[in-house]
């Protein structure tokens, strides 16, 4: 199990803590929420989940064991919003094959399979995949280096309804066999998947309400500008 326990994290050049005793535990198996308003620090929160950026105070822990920034990039695997920004291989097959010494065949096809990606070209650009694709590329290339906790950002930012649909069906897949941690602004995509939302707000980090009834949205669904966090 994931855990934080009393996790702040104040940059140099921020007023006040991005994350502020945040207290927060994630099981194998397990998908969960946490949604916030643009620059309430979601994003932050998976840079310091994932070994990205250190807390100054509190602990990260992986079955009762504290975790070091170098533990937790190998514990953790992160999709960045716009993950198609970040591609840096030359084609599909050399973009899966990042940061693998020696990937077997039967495993990179598996992975595809699992992701939706088995019809792909490996000599094709990244660039040439639809926005949906690119996602799962960026999904497979995590999953590669089969992380035990996966972490995404704004997962379904940019993508139409339609795909945005596929996403969520896959994420729910994936959650069945590792801890999966999605911060996005559209909670009610993922409602169906999973009853565990958070709310991050000033820094804080609390149980969300329930939506009243059908029609009834929370607080933190507005729409917000592609980019930001």
């Amino acid at each position: 199990m994931l855990e934080l326990s009393g996790v702040r994290y104040q940059p140099a050049t921020a007023a006040r803590p991005v994350l502020e005793n945040v207290t927060f535990q994630l099981a194998p198996g397990q998908l969960a929420l946490v949604a916030g308003r643009s620059g309430s620090g979601k994003t932050t929160l998976l840079e310091v989940i994932s070994g990205l950026a250190e807390p100054e105070r509190g602990q990260i822990s992986w079955s009762g064991q504290r975790l070091s920034a170098r533990q937790r990039r190998w514990l953790c695997g992160l999709v960045f919003q716009f993950p198609e920004r970040h591609f840096l291989g030359l084609s599909v097959g050399q973009e899966l094959r990042l940061g693998q010494r020696r990937l077997d065949g039967d495993r990179l096809a598996a992975v595809l399979e699992l992701v939706g990606l088995s019809g792909v070209s490996l000599q094709q650009r990244p660039e040439q995949l639809s926005g949906g694709q690119q996602r799962r590329l960026a999904l497979a290339v995590q999953l590669l280096r089969d992380p035990r906790v996966l972490l995404l950002d704004e997962p379904t930012a940019g993508l139409d309804w339609a795909v945005r649909s596929d996403v969520v069906d896959l994420l729910a897949a994936l959650a069945r066999e590792r801890a999966v941690l999605v911060v996005t602004h559209e909670p009610d995509l993922f409602a169906a998947l999973t009853p565990c939302t958070w709310q991050l707000t000033q820094g804080h980090l609390e149980r969300a309400p329930e939506p009243d009834g059908p029609g009834e949205h929370h607080p933190y669904d507005a729409p917000i500008a592609h980019g930001q966090v």
